[in-house]
């Protein structure tokens, strides 16, 4: 009996551990700690990376500096900034400072930290917001990219006219040719451009910032998501890689973004290096010997969910050559090993995201990572570190060796939220699809899961539709919400999706409400057979962008099969999209031309013409900064819901764009989304 007290005692203890848990809730889900964005320092001792924290009273998220040792044997994560100041971008330069980005002078400028210790100093004090920069391999200077008007000679002029418009009572905007807005703003006249400075080794810029991109008619970074990855600066500083697009008057319609070079020092036009492709060339990464250039390519103008195919380019002689032209994968991320042999590169696989290792003369791809979510990764010459996340777990950082093996955990960010919550455990499936092609899925479980009941279901739709949603943790259409409110999930990567192939992501284009449709059918037909605690008859289906196009869909189409929906910035009429959406190449492709040209493909999957047959009480959510699916779309699907007498609800955010960003938008999103499905399905 003696020996049973501590077994007692322990299961005791775990049993009160259990009873405190709660299950997921959403209020949980935007107080987790993001971590992102790891970099390794010159001497590969240390990781920096950001760390995004919830400031909820203020109902904003606040990023922040933080530092590991990798020397020690458990690295504790060391705060490098202010809890609460906005700080991001963390970058070392040759010397072991760390450069960062920080609004808290009053506009977004330099700053660097040194961490033998000290403040943190400003570098920059411009005219204007500093969007990106990089620091020389060597140290001495920067490049900085501002948005600026072409026409003025220097950074006062464009803030002087910033500030004239400002204080102007006319509020008129005249545009003569397109992007009008691109989304979540409306074009201002400016242009992100990029600026090279020398370092001061103590009083941070030594002169005024230089323009390198002079006569590109585009924005360095690219727009809407552009970042640093658009530009660097060779090995020897002495040369600088970036991407634009030339925007013209085909800007909107047009994904011909290209890789140029220019001398540092600014003397001499920039050089287009990819003039012959008419697709996206991006993301330039050059060897450390300073011969190879390794980027991102697609070969089909137009089409934005081609294969980004692994292409290196003999920066002498101007030779390119695609690497791995047998790896039916979509490069996301590229960087050279320390010895040039390797290139590492992120891609969709089969509902995970996994870091590669590809051999630049055999073109052999390898799988560094297992299930999850890579999301970013820094590569030295003995150490790999990368943020992970998965169904069950927002994202942690791990390092590993280059040549693979067992992953080493660096942070347990959100160990205590975590041991405090119950969460569904997960299970992915796969079945005959469309053409009797292999279709992968996941169902999780309710987190109070009990063997021999039965729940209701949230059926979760994806956007994209180029895109995978599988085994990964999400700040918006978290899984785990559901499973915390008592219900099963399931969600199906459908013809289209990302990681399986490039003929499988083709698939959809001119077939938004075939084969999708039918693998969604035969998915859910599939889960319910395989998993008896699935309640078919009290199922919501939901989704947003493309998903919110499928819902839209399925309630004229598949009208019986759910007792409610929820379309989120949905499609609802394809022919007003086409003419309302910002980037038009995207449309235009997916129904192979223009809507005067080829009127026929815009009305063959169209919601709009089968609002007579829905029955099903539908939830619509819609932004009002949303330009890329605008916000008469889901206006339009509510109107027309009311108009035929069918239960539904308008959820509008005026202050969101395609996403829901804002803590407490989130909140109200969720408990809206979960108190339609309550009343639906109980």
């Amino acid at each position: 009996m003696k020996r049973l007290l501590p077994v007692l005692a322990a299961f005791a203890v775990l049993s009160a551990q259990a009873a405190d848990r709660h299950p997921f809730a959403v209020q949980d889900l935007v107080m987790f700690d993001r971590a992102s964005d790891p970099r390794l320092s010159p001497d590969q001792r240390y990781v920096a990376y950001q760390l995004r924290e919830t400031d909820f009273a203020a109902n904003k998220g606040v990023n922040g500096l933080w530092l590991l040792d990798l020397s020690q044997k458990n690295p504790a994560p060391r705060r490098l900034t202010a809890a609460g100041t906005e700080s991001n971008t963390p970058r070392w330069s040759a010397d072991g400072r760390l450069y960062f980005l920080s609004p808290r002078s009053g506009s977004q400028q330099l700053w660097r930290l040194d961490l033998a210790g000290g403040e943190a100093e400003a570098v920059t004090n411009l005219p204007l917001d500093v969007a990106a920069f990089r620091v020389a391999p060597d140290g001495r200077r920067v490049l900085l990219a501002m948005e600026v008007f072409a026409d003025c000679a220097d950074l006062g002029c464009s803030r002087s006219r910033l500030d004239q418009r400002a204080a102007s009572k006319a509020r008129g905007q005249v545009y003569d040719r397109l992007f009008v807005r691109h989304w979540d703003s409306w074009k201002d006249g400016t242009r992100a451009q990029l600026f090279i400075a020398d370092l001061d080794a103590n009083s941070g810029l030594g002169g005024e910032p230089k323009l390198l991109t002079a006569g590109i008619d585009g924005d360095v970074p690219t727009k809407p998501f552009g970042s640093d990855e658009d530009f660097v600066f060779t090995p020897d500083g002495r040369q600088v890689i970036f991407t634009a697009r030339i925007a013209g008057k085909t800007e909107a319609w047009s994904t011909d973004t290209d890789l140029w070079r220019v001398p540092a020092d600014g003397i001499g036009a920039p050089q287009n290096l990819t003039a012959g492709n008419t697709g996206y060339d991006m993301g330039p990464a050059i060897s450390s010997d300073g011969r190879m250039l390794a980027y991102r390519s697609q070969k089909r103008g137009g089409f934005e969910a081609d294969r980004f195919r692994i292409m290196v380019r003999d920066l002498a002689t101007g030779a390119a050559r695609e690497v791995a032209p047998a790896w039916d994968r979509s490069a996301q991320a590229l960087a050279w090993s320390a010895d040039g042999d390797t290139l590492y590169a992120l891609a969709e696989d089969l509902g995970q995201r996994r870091l590669f290792a590809v051999n630049v003369k055999s073109g052999k791809a390898s799988a560094l990572t297992g299930t999850g979510a890579v999301d970013s990764f820094d590569a030295g010459e003995h150490v790999l570190v990368y943020s992970r996340n998965d169904l069950r777990s927002p994202a942690q950082l791990y390092s590993m060796n280059p040549s693979g093996g067992k992953a080493r955990t660096l942070t347990r960010h959100n160990e205590a939220r975590l041991a405090d919550l119950t969460l569904g455990e997960f299970d992915q499936f796969s079945f005959k699809g469309a053409h009797d092609e292999t279709v992968y899925g996941y169902v999780v479980k309710p987190a109070a899961f009990s063997k021999g009941r039965k729940y209701p279901v949230a059926f979760i739709i994806h956007g994209g539709p180029q895109t995978s949603m599988g085994n990964y943790w999400h700040y918006r259409w978290n899984p785990q919400t559901y499973a915390g409110a008592g219900y099963a999930v399931v969600f199906i990567d459908f013809h289209g999706s990302d990681g399986y192939g490039q003929a499988f992501t083709d698939s959809i284009s001119g077939d938004w409400g075939g084969k999708p449709l039918e693998d969604l059918q035969k998915g859910w037909a599939h889960a319910l057979a395989k998993y008896e605690f699935l309640d078919g008859s009290r199922a919501c289906a939901l989704g947003a962008s493309y998903g919110g196009y499928m819902v839209n869909w399925i309630a004229g189409n598949w009208p019986d099969a759910f007792k409610c929906l929820v379309s989120h910035d949905g499609v609802f009429d394809q022919r007003a999209m086409a003419y309302s959406t910002e980037e038009l190449w995207f449309t235009e492709w997916e129904n192979g031309g223009t809507p005067y040209a080829r009127p026929e493909n815009f009305e063959k999957f169209n919601p709009v013409n089968h609002v007579a047959k829905w029955k099903a009480p539908i939830l619509v959510i819609q932004g009002g900064l949303d330009y890329r699916i605008p916000d008469t779309q889901g206006i339009a699907a509510f109107t027309a819901a009311q108009r035929r007498g069918i239960e539904s609800r308008l959820l509008y955010f005026p202050n969101e764009n395609h996403w829901v960003l804002k803590p407490h938008n989130s909140v109200q999103w969720h408990q809206t989304v979960e108190a339609w499905l309550k009343r639906w399905l109980g």
